[in-house]
């Protein structure tokens, strides 16, 4: 952890500057949803052919993270995370320039590589270079970029879209991307090259193997009709995570240390955490599609209801910090929690005569419970995890994270198609029976996330919520 005078004011920095770099990865892998159309006609494909620069992105991000944590072990936050700024910023050149989709396709892998390695390498920074009681507001720093950018994503590449050219939605990474990699060459301090422990080259390819089928796997889940492969594909990546849990057991430098499981803190927000990160990504795939099908929007109106629930994040934002230092982090997560699962289940009350005003303050609401619910699982993850642990702890953390997001969205697909996807509503549209359906199954998921946390020491996390007192004398 940091130390000395200028430690805070440091770690500060340290924080702002990830925050910025989770910011440009995260808006990359939802600002072009809305651009598909455009980018398909510049590549004379179809445009749901295009999907495959979407998912081929989000693939190799899950893939690749777990290498994360033992190339910052080996080289150093540092240079890994200073190199993946580079790879991420010279891939998005390659995908302003590309003209065809294979070669879309192949920048876009490239691009992930590099968001593999700025998303937890960042991480892993801030939690090295920050002092316990600071975590708090470093990770409150950190994690509204996860919040925001899902939901300014489709919005922002609409608009560069019809107002400039699709090409700029990743020329825009390149002042950002050139900014971020000067400011970790002065920010982030130097470190000697760790212990030079052999690759887990197998544990690398089950844990790969289990991630690319999960992913694969839920995205055939939601499709219709749905192919048989899904089966496979689903039941071949709980094999190989299997396999990969017993080999980490097995192995003494495994790629994915499993130890800081053994933490109930930890522990927690890995199993009960998920629950709450499935459902809170499914919420923007779903109003959106809310306030078009089945109220009959246009875009942009439909845009500006889901800025709402942004506005509640940011709104939030101020508040996490004091809320946290004040209150512990057990009831923290319980009655916000609660609060959460609650207006998920509202949404399933709103119909095309609910006023615009009401939808507003709903889903305002919404996002302020999300920041608060984030902040707090993402620094209680880390709280009582020992320095040797942390970087097994992260890269552990990231991925499940990412395994999150790519779950959430299957998971509103899914709920819609039990509400009864097939069936009626006029051209274009779905009954609202559907989306009240899928909101009540995706709020009753958010609630049982309470029980894990309910079983939770009451005094968990104390210790980064109040600054170490130093002894007299």
């Amino acid at each position: 952890m940091a130390d000395g005078p200028e430690a805070p004011a440091a770690s500060k920095a340290v924080a702002l500057l990830v925050a910025g770099a989770f910011f440009m990865e995260n808006l990359d892998g939802t600002v072009i949803v809305t651009a598909v159309p455009k980018m398909a006609a510049s590549f004379h494909v179809a445009a749901l052919d295009l999907n495959i620069g979407v998912s081929a992105y989000l693939l190799t991000l899950a893939v690749l993270i777990p290498a994360s944590g033992w190339l910052a072990d080996r080289f150093g936050t540092r240079a890994v995370f200073t190199s993946a700024i580079a790879v991420f910023t010279a891939a998005s050149v390659l995908c302003g320039l590309c003209t065809t989709l294979p070669g879309f396709t192949l920048a876009r892998i490239l691009q992930g590589a590099g968001g593999a390695m700025m998303v937890p390498v960042g991480r892993l920074a801030v939690l090295r270079f920050t002092r316990k009681h600071e975590l708090i507001g470093a990770i409150a720093t950190i994690t509204w970029p996860g919040l925001a950018a899902p939901v300014l994503g489709p919005p922002l590449g609409g608009f560069i879209t019809t107002y400039a050219s699709w090409h700029w939605i990743f020329f825009l990474n390149v002042p950002l991307g050139l900014a971020g990699f000067a400011a970790a060459l002065r920010l982030i301090p130097r470190e000697p090259p760790g212990p030079a422990a052999p690759f887990d080259g197998f544990g690398f390819a089950l844990t790969g193997a289990a991630c690319f089928g999960l992913i694969c796997g839920l995205d055939l889940v939601s499709r219709r009709p749905m192919p048989a492969t899904a089966g496979v594909l689903l039941a071949a990546s709980g094999a190989c995570g299997c396999a990969a849990l017993l080999h980490a057991r097995r192995r003494a430098h495994p790629l994915l240390d499993f130890r800081a499981l053994a933490i109930p803190s930890y522990a927690t927000t890995i199993w009960g955490g998920s629950l709450f990160r499935v459902t809170v990504n499914a919420v923007p795939f779903l109003l959106p599609l809310l306030f078009q099908l089945g109220f009959g929007l246009d875009a942009f109106r439909a845009g500006l209801l889901v800025l709402a629930v942004f506005a509640g994040n940011l709104a939030m934002k101020p508040f996490t910090t004091p809320i946290l230092r004040r209150f512990p982090f057990r009831a923290t997560l319980l009655v916000n929690g609660a609060l959460n699962g609650a207006l998920i289940l509202g949404c399933a009350l709103l119909s095309p005569a609910t006023p615009a005003p009401a939808i507003a303050v709903l889903l305002f609401a919404g996002g302020m419970t999300r920041s608060m619910q984030f902040t707090a699982l993402n620094t209680l993850a880390f709280a009582d995890v020992p320095g040797p642990w942390m970087s097994g702890a992260n890269t552990l953390f990231n991925m499940v994270q990412q395994l999150g997001m790519a779950m959430g969205i299957a998971l509103g697909a899914v709920a819609l198609r039990l509400g009864g996807l097939l069936g009626g509503g006029g051209a274009g549209m779905l009954p609202m029976a559907h989306f009240r359906l899928a909101f009540l199954l995706v709020g009753g998921i958010a609630l049982l996330e309470l029980p894990a946390v309910f079983r939770l020491d009451p005094a968990a996390g104390d210790q980064v919520r109040r600054p170490r007192r130093r002894a007299p004398g």
